[in-house]
């Protein structure tokens, strides 16, 4: 059974999602990541414009530092950008308990400053299929059991898994606003620290990881909140803010 690190979140009845089983990303290959920071690195964000980042409300705090353009969280970059958050909202139907809608925007202070290691990344313009293969990043947990937290940005590609694998999985707990991505043999998953962040398929942020019984357990896959039911609501969320 997969043991809770102190560093770990844990609402309700589930451990949250770090990277178990992919790769150290090429460097600045993963523009639209960013990392949230409150003195050390809690959750992961998507920069979708110059000066908001979509994440989990599971992660949500008062006052977030932005990390942008960052590939080794220990070391200072050039590439690095780091922006205050001026606001930040959490979808007022988010449930601590179901972590249904696990969605959250984060205006910046000031705008994002565009360049090869900082770039925006397109809300989805429809739902994405079962069976597409997508880029999962995050700076969490690479250990299935245990802790072992990169310094360097990790990255994952996995399948997104079908409505009826994903229920079949968790049964009774996986809402419309969800979906799974990953394998049901195990060995590969997001896990503690990657909260928050992407989940990319053919170049659109269709997921944000959101939750998941242990990491890279065999027949239960991360599951992650479903973006492109929430496009209404962020535009709308920007427009008046």
């Amino acid at each position: 059974m997969f043991v809770c690190p102190t560093v770990c979140f844990q609402v309700g009845l589930f451990l949250f999602p770090l990277i178990v089983g992919g790769y150290t990303c090429a460097r600045n290959a993963v523009p639209y990541q960013v990392s949230l920071n409150s003195g050390y690195h809690f959750c992961g964000g998507s920069l979708i414009s110059s000066q908001w980042v979509l994440s989990a409300a599971h992660c949500y705090k008062s006052r977030i530092q932005v990390q942008l353009g960052k590939h080794n969280l220990e070391l200072s970059e050039s590439t690095q950008q780091y922006i205050n958050s001026a606001k930040v909202i959490r979808h007022s139907g988010f449930n601590t308990y179901t972590l249904n809608n696990d969605i959250m925007l984060i205006k910046l202070a000031t705008p994002a400053t565009l360049s090869s290691a900082v770039q925006t990344i397109p809300l989805p313009t429809s739902c994405v299929a079962a069976g597409t293969t997508c880029l999962i990043s995050g700076w969490g947990n690479t250990l299935s059991s245990g802790t072992n937290y990169p310094d360097q940005l990790q990255c994952l590609k996995a399948p997104v898994l079908s409505a009826k694998q994903c229920s079949a999985a968790y049964p009774g707990k996986i809402t419309n606003n969800m979906m799974c991505v990953g394998f049901l043999e195990g060995g590969k998953d997001s896990c503690q620290g990657d909260s928050g962040g992407p989940v990319v398929c053919n170049g659109e942020l269709q997921g944000i990881v959101s939750w998941g019984y242990g990491c890279a357990q065999q027949g239960l896959p991360g599951v992650y909140t479903k973006v492109c039911n929430y496009v209404s609501w962020i535009q709308s969320t920007i427009a008046s803010n």
